[in-house]
């Protein structure tokens, strides 16, 4: 397996949210998710959450190398838990990450998904991707009135809708007939949309690529190509480049009138994965 990562702020943010990882043949991408304007109990942010959650997988995957994914993703959980102890960990705000692993064996790979981070895959000659759709199946009505194109991105009226979308979004976090996200409840990996594709015969997996939603936006909002467009560019021309895409169509649309949108630029990261001899 060759990996190729590439992981950018958005442009003006301080701190980057995302963050890539790999660990022998284990790769993963993460999301830090953001309450804006809403307490969440915690003195910590979603930069410093993605950040303690890598570490702890890290330990987890060490420790139980041979363990589901699911396993050491609840474990390095729980070991986060420990790390701010003095938080409130029970308001549904709390620091969070959506989460996108894979790991390949000699015959398989891997895969675990929380929240907005897809997976594209080259298998058996057509391109798939592999999504946790329960955030946008509960959240689509939530999502159609804050992001009406009326308002421009930034404007008070914008912020305020979004503010009563976060709100609303609190219901559905981590409960069942919600969706799941990596946060403070370690039920959320074994809640996980997980499978194995093989890397063997006829369906063979040759390509991967894992996605924050900061870059799978070029394909499900700005519809610069399509999957199988996007897995080409990032395998021909690089991670960089699909983040170099992202930012100019960003740019182009400003105000979110033409790509309503939460908020003008995202942190993105892209990990690409080659099988074999692809």
């Amino acid at each position: 397996m060759i990996v190729t990562t590439a992981t950018e702020a958005a442009p003006g943010r301080p701190a980057n949210e995302d963050q890539v990882f790999q660990q022998g043949r284990v790769v993963g991408v993460f999301d830090g998710v953001t309450a804006p304007d809403l307490p969440d109990g915690c003195e910590h942010g979603p930069a410093w959450y993605v950040r303690r959650l890598v570490t702890r997988l890290r330990e987890a995957l060490a420790d139980a190398p041979a363990a589901a994914l699911s396993e050491v993703l609840g474990q390095a959980i729980t070991r986060v838990r420990g790390d701010h102890p003095g938080c409130d960990l029970a308001n549904p705000s709390t620091p969070a990450s959506t989460v996108c692993l894979v790991r390949a064996d000699a015959d398989h790979l891997e895969y675990l998904l929380l929240g907005d981070s897809p997976l594209v895959a080259e298998q058996g000659g057509r391109v798939v991707a592999l999504t946790d759709d329960r955030f946008d199946l509960v959240y689509a009505d939530i999502r159609a009135e804050a992001l009406r194109g009326d308002v421009p991105l930034g404007s008070a009226e914008h912020i305020a809708r979004q503010r009563t979308a976060a709100l609303r979004k609190q219901e559905l976090t981590n409960t069942p007939g919600g969706y799941w996200i990596a946060a403070a409840d370690p039920r959320a990996a074994a809640n996980a949309i997980t499978g194995r594709l093989p890397l063997t015969g006829p369906d063979e997996v040759r390509r991967a690529v894992l996605l924050t939603d900061g870059a799978s936006c070029a394909v499900d909002m700005f519809g610069l190509f399509d999957w199988a467009g996007l897995l080409d560019l990032v395998t021909e021309q690089g991670p960089e480049e699909l983040i170099r895409r992202v930012r100019a169509a960003e740019t182009a649309d400003r105000d979110g009138y033409a790509r309503p949108r939460h908020k003008r630029h995202d942190d993105a990261t892209v990990a690409l994965c080659r099988f074999g001899t692809a």
